[in-house]
């Protein structure tokens, strides 16, 4: 019992937000649209609160290293769910003005701050890709949110298909680390690389930062990005501008330099390869 309360009081934040979120659509569901602006009050109040319980928690480790709660989560989680909170108020006088407000706004916000607080306090792979996905489900949404326009329509789908995709690589890396470390924790992934740095191992490593780079919109795999925020309306375009783009950079940097840290020597070069070419699209495409 002792474990599971000190693992229920590390991950309070998402607890917190997973709950409110849910307590939000029930409110919503039974208030109709009327209900907008006091579920998009109380969103940014959860998210709030969901900032204080990560600023102010317990670090450490929970559900047999799987969640982390370390500087870097706590850092990252704030500026995520500050970011969404912002992220609700916009979108609250945006959508508003634009006779498109619907309760179901805020509360996709909140339920995708989940899976990116999960993101930074990722441990292992598979609450890497729980929270991934968490989120990106949440964010699909939100990219078609108008549904009766063309732009936003196929900006949701292209970003579901190229996202299914990106899932896709990310997954089968982590089936190749896994085959060949025998473990999903990154500690136990960092020891096994540190001892066998084989060819299987970084094959596998290539592959996870090829879906990885996907989230960040870094090229050759930023293909998404420009038809999404030109269909999604404003407010989710600054969302996704920044709460995925940090919590994608926690993840990578707790992959690389957690997991793969003495093996730099081989990931070093993807990454600069990765950065020149995003560097050259930026500049010039």
């Amino acid at each position: 019992m002792t474990d599971l309360s000190s693992a229920l009081h590390l991950s309070a934040p998402e607890l917190t937000l997973a709950v409110g979120g849910l307590a939000l659509l029930m409110v919503g569901a039974f208030s109709g649209e009327k209900s907008t602006r006091l579920v998009s009050g109380l969103s940014v109040l959860l998210l709030l609160a969901a900032t204080a319980l990560a600023v102010v928690g317990p670090l450490g480790s929970a559900f047999n290293g799987a969640y982390v709660a370390d500087p870097l989560a706590v850092y990252g989680k704030a500026v995520i769910f500050l970011s969404a909170a912002v992220a609700v108020v916009l979108g609250d006088s945006w959508m508003h003005r634009n006779n498109i407000a619907k309760f179901e706004y805020p509360i996709l916000i909140v339920l995708a701050s989940v899976g990116m607080g999960m993101m930074a306090s990722s441990g292992d792979l598979i609450s890497l890709y729980i929270g991934i996905e968490m989120h990106s489900l949440a964010l699909y949404v939100l990219a078609a949110y108008r549904r009766d326009d063309l732009k936003a329509s196929e900006a949701g789908l292209k970003y579901f298909v190229l996202g299914a995709l990106s899932s896709g690589l990310l997954l089968y890396g982590a089936s190749l680390i896994y085959g060949f470390a025998g473990s999903m924790r990154f500690e136990d992934i960092a020891a096994f690389a540190s001892a066998n740095p084989g060819p299987g191992l970084i094959f596998g490593l290539v592959f996870l930062i090829c879906g990885l780079a996907f989230k960040v919109s870094a090229a050759p795999f930023h293909m998404w990005t420009p038809d999404v925020y030109e269909g999604a309306p404003t407010p989710v375009v600054a969302l996704f501008s920044t709460a995925p783009k940090v919590a994608a950079m926690v993840l990578i940097i707790r992959v690389l330099v957690e997991g793969f840290g003495l093996a730099h020597a081989q990931w070093a070069q993807v990454l600069i390869l990765i950065s020149l070419i995003s560097f050259a699209v930026g500049a010039f495409g």
